[in-house]
């Protein structure tokens, strides 16, 4: 396997995954239009995001038979396959359709990205970070311009013209068959497959404090993406000004995620962690104590900090578990998202029971910090979660412990990157 960042087939993983996104982002957009021509519910308006959403439970189970199998056709159909299901969105006669067009566009998705960053991985030789920082790049970018691609098809034509953009997949599809038909793939040794029980249980002690971790920066960045526009009207800021700032937020997000990956294959992935654990509490306390158009530059950062770990995780995830990588990546994918979805779940209850501005970034931030506080002892033996790692005070800084203790038996590939 090269070891060299093969950049053309990267970045034309990363402009499929913007393609892909770009489609899955049509949905959000479209309920208001399901709901005013099917008269739907609520409810049934709801039930249609959970049935695109759903498959993401089966990434750990596609990952783990995309190990055994070749990567490059689930990548290859993925955005002709979304498209197609996507765009008949537009024509679809009733709600069974649309819920059958969903699951399909839900299943081909979790397939996609359980297995698509494993291949821009593999394709990135020794600098995984910064092929991670690619495809985080070309997903940001999809489900941003996917709501004014919809919008803007609707106002021009109509909502069959939906059926227009059916192309833009299918030559999306061509374009990496072409891309990636040659490109190399991870050795598969000639072995029995091994027991995905067995597997998951070698793996358990690295993913349950990484579960910690993604619940924790949920609390700090979930609550900002979800929120902001809200926290600033009610704090007197103008409605164009909340907006702007969700905008600016993600902008410096997509710069955040490519530069964090960037630079962990040279400084090493634990200092972009540990920066980004320090930096990002402590942006968010100052943005909330900042008034006006200072809160702009400070949203800049916390974008750029909050949002720069993520490709390093993946990053770490597939190093670690080199002969089951897509494995790990669809165990992480499926962690995210489980927890994702707990977390927006406790927002809504907190909205309904309480108070709207008691989900808002200020009561997240206490949040984070106390169960940071309760989980100090539980992760400080991790090579990940180590007391370092622990950010919000500088009290909480503590000698790093040996980076190799924690990882799984045969799993220190990942050892350099974290001594470095």
């Amino acid at each position: 396997m090269s070891k060299t960042f093969q950049s053309g087939r990267v970045a034309t993983i990363a402009a499929g995954h913007t393609i892909h996104d770009t489609y899955t982002a049509f949905l959000a957009p479209l309920l208001p239009v399901f709901i005013a021509r099917f008269s739907l519910s609520k409810t049934e308006a709801g039930l249609l995001t959970v049935f695109m959403q759903a498959p993401s439970l089966l990434q750990f189970v596609i990952g783990h038979f995309a190990d055994r199998i070749s990567l490059k056709y689930f990548i290859i159909m993925a955005p002709g396959v979304t498209g197609v299901a996507m765009s008949l969105l537009g024509i679809a006669p009733g709600y069974a359709a649309i819920a059958f067009l969903l699951i399909i566009a839900g299943l081909n998705s979790a397939a996609f990205h359980a297995t698509a960053p494993v291949l821009a991985g593999t394709l990135s030789g020794n600098n995984l970070g910064k092929g991670m920082g690619f495809w985080m790049l070309g997903g940001e970018l999809g489900r941003t311009i996917g709501p004014l691609v919809l919008v803007s098809t609707i106002t021009l034509v109509s909502l069959p013209g939906l059926l227009y953009l059916i192309p833009v997949g299918a030559l999306t599809s061509f374009i990496l068959y072409l891309r990636l038909r040659t490109a190399e793939e991870m050795h598969r040794q000639e072995r029995k497959p091994a027991k995905w029980r067995l597997t998951l249980k070698h793996m358990r002690p690295f993913f349950l404090p990484l579960a910690a971790l993604i619940l924790l920066r949920s609390f700090a960045i979930v609550s900002m993406t979800t929120f902001l526009p809200t926290y600033l009207s009610e704090k007197g800021s103008s409605l164009w000004l909340a907006g702007a700032a969700l905008s600016v937020l993600e902008a410096a997000g997509m710069g955040g995620a490519l530069a964090g990956g960037w630079k962990s294959d040279h400084l090493g992935r634990r200092v972009v962690l540990i920066v980004s654990f320090i930096a990002t509490p402590l942006l968010l306390l100052i943005f909330l104590i900042t008034r006006g158009w200072l809160q702009f530059p400070l949203l800049i950062l916390l974008g750029f900090f909050g949002l720069s770990i993520t490709p390093v995780i993946m990053a770490l995830v597939q190093e670690s578990f080199p002969e089951n990588r897509a494995f790990a990546n669809g165990i992480y994918m499926t962690i995210n998202f489980i927890l994702r979805s707990l977390y927006c779940r406790h927002n809504r209850i907190l909205m309904v029971r309480t108070n709207p501005t008691h989900a808002t970034p200020e009561s997240h931030f206490l949040i984070e910090n106390v169960i940071l506080l309760m989980l100090r002892r539980a992760l400080q033996d991790h090579p990940l979660f180590s007391q370092s790692f622990l950010p919000a005070f500088p009290a909480l800084l503590t000698t790093v412990p040996d980076p190799g203790r924690g990882l799984p038996a045969g799993n220190r590939l990942a050892e350099h990157r974290l001594t470095r």
